[in-house]
């Protein structure tokens, strides 16, 4: 049964940073999951432009915050501003959950087992298989290292090739997974369709209000394909209704933030994230924008 918020002089509070922020169902969904298990947190929003990432990150240990999401833009710089980095997120080279210890300032990455989780929950199984990921910013690092743990082999694609391959040598060396790496484009995003089963949309395309936009043409979708869009808003992204039309799976970014929510839930509280109420409260979130 859920709480009312109350905020007292011993409420904790964890929010998230990024620029734009408005458009975030997060405090929706954490803020009914702090109120169904009766605790004192609050979560907030904070739009921090590039140059007060520095100033923000100080500013979570002058006020005791205790756990922050990051996202667009700062998933990589933010690392540098950190005391102490987890191995998997120093791996993947990009912090999305910050936890505050006492001052003490930690950098995780729920992103990738996030990803994984909600695979995972489809019933979606990767080893072995090849993926086609759109996109190499920060949640694309997260996903395809997560992915070539679980011993998928990768293809890369991305406007800026240079990227991309550098993912590619880094996942390789890390994994020891075939990782290739291609400019994004209509003629190489064919030929990986050919050779992939899974496609991952890692890119801001097809988020609202250009819900109209893809990458992917439609005929190159066949029905042995799973498709994901990390895109939550809207929920069915353009990519993922041209997807449903030509027979093939499909897994919305819902899922995914949902999961990585939950997990960096944990981290903050030290309690079983309830995942099925942060779900129906960020669809309510999402429905209300």
């Amino acid at each position: 049964m859920n709480t009312p918020l109350k905020i007292t002089g011993k409420t904790g509070v964890c929010g998230v940073i990024g620029d734009p922020v408005g458009h975030t169902v997060s405090p929706a969904m954490h803020n009914a999951a702090f109120s169904a298990l009766g605790l004192n947190f609050v979560y907030m929003p904070f739009r921090v432009p590039k140059k007060d990432l520095a100033d923000a990150v100080q500013g979570m240990r002058a006020l005791n915050i205790r756990g922050l999401n990051v996202t667009i833009p700062h998933k990589v710089e933010v690392m540098a501003l950190l005391d102490e980095i987890e191995p998997s997120a120093r791996a993947i080279g990009a912090v999305n959950v910050i936890v505050n210890d006492k001052g003490l300032l930690k950098g995780c990455n729920t992103d990738a087992p996030g990803f994984m989780r909600a695979l995972k929950e489809r019933g979606i199984k990767v080893k072995g298989r090849t993926v086609v990921i759109l996109g190499a910013g920060g949640a694309s690092r997260a996903i395809c290292f997560a992915l070539a743990s679980g011993g998928a082999g990768l293809i890369i694609l991305n406007r800026t090739p240079g990227r991309a391959s550098q993912y590619a040598a880094d996942i390789t060396k890390a994994t020891g997974q075939t990782v290739e790496a291609m400019p994004l484009n209509p003629q190489n995003l064919a030929v990986a369709m050919e050779k992939g089963r899974i496609l991952v949309n890692t890119t801001s395309v097809g988020m609202s209000p250009e819900a109209s936009e893809t990458l992917v043409k439609s005929d190159i979708i066949k029905p042995q394909h799973t498709v994901v869009d990390i895109v939550y808003n809207p929920v069915k992204t353009r990519l993922l209704k041209d997807a449903e039309k030509a027979g093939a799976g499909t897994i919305n970014g819902l899922d995914m933030l949902v999961w990585q929510g939950a997990l960096a839930f944990e981290k903050w509280t030290g309690h079983r994230a309830p995942v099925e109420i942060m779900r129906k409260e960020a669809l309510r979130a999402l429905k209300g924008i």
